[in-house]
C-alpha cells in the first residue's frame, strides 16, 4: 500500500548468537556479519538522517554519508545497515570504527573523518517511496534493495547468498572477517524482537559486556585501572560478573577508563551472586554499571566466566541493561 507514514524512529531488529542452521533446505538466506556499528539510514527530501541501535540522531558524526542523500534525490527510504572503518586491507574494523563515537563537537568529527572514514553498508530495506516493507518476507524486502541499487562511494548493499552458508563462514574466517548472519527467507521484520529467525555466528566468541569495575594496576599502575571487572544481565535483571578483563588494554583506554570509573565509583559491588573471582579478587574496586566494552574470549568456564578475554573497545551505543549472555 503506498501512502503509509514515513516512520520517525525504528528499534532495530537482532540476531540470536548460535551456530548457523544445519543442512540447507532452501529456507535461508546468509549474510557478512559487519564489524561496526548498527545503523538505521533515514532518506527523505534528498537528506539523510542516521539513527543508532539506541534510537538516538547520530547524523552529525557522519558528515560524508550525506551523500547518499544527495544520490537518493526524492525517493524515500528506510535502510538498517552497519557503519564501518577499513584497515588498510579493505576488512571492517571495530577498533577503528569506535574512534567516531561519542564525537559532539564538529571539529572533533572533521578531524576524525580525516584520518577515519568510514562507509554505510545496507542489509535491509524497511520503508519506500510510501510503502511499509516490514511485514514483508526478508527475501522481498532483500529483491527491493537490489532493485535500489544502492552502491556509491561510500555506501553499499553487498548480496546475500541463498544457499552456502556454511562455506561463507569458512571465507570468512580466511578474510578476517567477524562472522555470518543466516535469516529466514520468510521472517518479517520484527522491530526491537531478537528473534531466532536471525541467527549470527561469529567466528570467535565476542559480545558487550557491563563494566561494573575493575582491579587496579600494579606498581605504578596502582592507581590506573589494570582490568575491567564485567557482566551481563540474566532474565531476572540481575548483573553477573563474568571475570576481569585485561588483555587488549591500550594505553589511551587506561587513561580514559581511570577517570570513568573513577567518576562512577561506588562502594558496593553492582554485581548479584556470586562476588567477582581471582588471586586479585579483593582488591576490586566497583562502580555503577553505566559503561559498555566488547570484549572477545576462548570459551565460558564451567563457573560462568571468560577464559582469554581481551578487551575490543567500547560501546557507547548499547544499553547496559539490554546486555544479556548471548554465547552458549
Amino acid at each position: 500500500m503506498i501512502g503509509q507514514p514515513f516512520p520517525a524512529r525504528i528499534d532495530p531488529m537482532l540476531a540470536k548468537a548460535g551456530r548457523l542452521p544445519a543442512g540447507e533446505d532452501g529456507s535461508w538466506g546468509y549474510e557478512i556479519k559487519w564489524d561496526g556499528i548498527r545503523a538505521i539510514a533515514f532518506a527523505r527530501d534528498g537528506e539523510i538522517r542516521m539513527q543508532s541501535r539506541r534510537m538516538e540522531d547520530v547524523t552529525m558524526r557522519y558528515p560524508e554519508l550525506a551523500a547518499i542523500g544527495e544520490a537518493l534525490g526524492s525517493r524515500s527510504s528506510v535502510l538498517d545497515g552497519e557503519v564501518v572503518a577499513r584497515d588498510e586491507q579493505g576488512r571492517p574494523r571495530f577498533q577503528l570504527v569506535q574512534r567516531r563515537m561519542g564525537l559532539t563537537s564538529p571539529a572533533a568529527v572533521s578531524s576524525r573523518r580525516r584520518d577515519t572514514p568510514v562507509d554505510f553498508i545496507a542489509f535491509d530495506l524497511l520503508h519506500l517511496d510510501g510503502r511499509d516493507l516490514r511485514p514483508l518476507p526478508y527475501q522481498e524486502r532483500r529483491e527491493a534493495l537490489a532493485e535500489l541499487r544502492f552502491d556509491g562511494p561510500c555506501w553499499s548493499a553487498p548480496a546475500h547468498r541463498l544457499e552456502g552458508g556454511a562455506e561463507l563462514l569458512e571465507a570468512v574466517r580466511g578474510q578476517g572477517l567477524e562472522g555470518v548472519v543466516a535469516k529466514r527467507l520468510d521472517s518479517p521484520y520484527r522491530e526491537g524482537k531478537r528473534s531466532g529467525e536471525w541467527v549470527k555466528e561469529r567466528v570467535w566468541n565476542r559480545q558487550e559486556f557491563v563494566i561494573g569495575g575493575h582491579i587496579p594496576g600494579e606498581g605504578r599502575r596502582s592507581e590506573r585501572v589494570g582490568s575491567l571487572l564485567v557482566g551481563h544481565y540474566d532474565e531476572a535483571g540481575s548483573l553477573n560478573c563474568a571475570g576481569a578483563v585485561g588483555s587488549g588494554l591500550k594505553e589511551e583506554d587506561i587513561r580514559f577508563l581511570t577517570a570513568e570509573l573513577k567518576r562512577l565509583h561506588r562502594e558496593t559491588s553492582p554485581f548479584d551472586g556470586a562476588p567477582p573471582r581471582g588471586p586479585k579478587a579483593r582488591l576490586a574496586v566497583f562502580c555503577e554499571p553505566e559503561l559498555v566494552c566488547e570484549v572477545s574470549w576462548s570459551e565460558w568456564t564451567t563457573q560462568g566466566t571468560l577464559r582469554q578475554p581481551a578487551f575490543k573497545g567500547m560501546r557507547t551505543d548499547k544499553d547496559p541493561r539490554m546486555i544479556v549472555r548471548e554465547q552458549g
